[in-house]
């Protein structure tokens, strides 16, 4: 099975700034390429943060409402200091949060989802910047045709993995959800098959009427439905 790459989904034409690059050109640079934010490299191209749109508007948060409506936001010492920061090295938050090029998109989603980042720093071992992958670049997996997902599970999944005959399991893929029926000779093997299954870029959701033969889950053997058909 091959799972899709950060460095196959990431974007390598990369914006970015330096840390004396001003606040109104990231301001510009974040309108004009239609993204919410922008790594902040050093000399060698090595993410130090990342200056977002929150950064910016933290600067406009922080302001005494002109009408005297809403109270003035509290903040603590190191929001003060970025509300007050005119370049990206006082704007940026820091350190920056980083993906490895062979990570799978698994990977980079769950730091994406458990940091709450929408984009991430691709770097190479050397720590310097080669792309940025974001969330719309993972999400382009759920875009994959149907019969590619069905080519996949058919040949990769239960043929080559799991060297079940093609005509043991049928495979059916609408909008990526997976319909799968049929019958294998393990009551083990149902789990498995699900799992994998599952586990292909694209997938969205698994149903399974799958029929076993053997109950080989408990130390006593039971019939399956199989079993008790052929008895009758």
């Amino acid at each position: 099975m091959h799972h899709r790459i950060v460095g196959e989904l990431m974007t390598r034409a990369v914006v970015s700034v330096r840390p004396d690059t001003g606040f109104k050109d990231i301001a510009r640079l974040l309108a004009e390429h239609d993204i919410t934010s922008v790594p902040v490299l050093d000399a060698e191209d090595r993410p130090l943060g990342l200056v977002s749109e929150a950064d910016l508007l933290l600067s406009e948060a922080a302001q005494e409402d002109p009408a005297g409506l809403l109270l003035t936001p509290r903040l603590n010492a190191a929001a003060q200091a970025k509300s007050r920061a005119t370049t990206a090295e006082g704007l940026m938050t820091r350190p920056a949060v980083c993906a490895r090029p062979e990570w799978t998109a698994v990977e980079a989603a769950r730091l994406m989802d458990r940091k709450h980042l929408k984009r991430l720093p691709v770097v190479d071992e050397a720590g310097r910047l080669v792309g940025v992958v974001s969330r719309s670049d993972l999400l382009r997996l759920f875009l994959r045709r149907d019969q590619a997902i069905r080519e996949e599970l058919r040949g990769e999944v239960l043929d080559r993995t799991l060297g079940l005959a093609p005509t043991a399991v049928s495979v059916e893929v609408t909008e990526g959800k997976v319909t799968l029926a049929g019958t294998v000779e393990h009551r083990s093997l149902l789990a498995v098959v699900e799992r994998l299954c599952r586990a292909v870029d694209g997938v969205i959701a698994v149903t399974s009427t799958i029929d076993y033969r053997i109950d080989d889950t408990s130390a006593g053997r039971k019939q399956g439905p199989a079993d008790r058909d052929q008895i009758r």
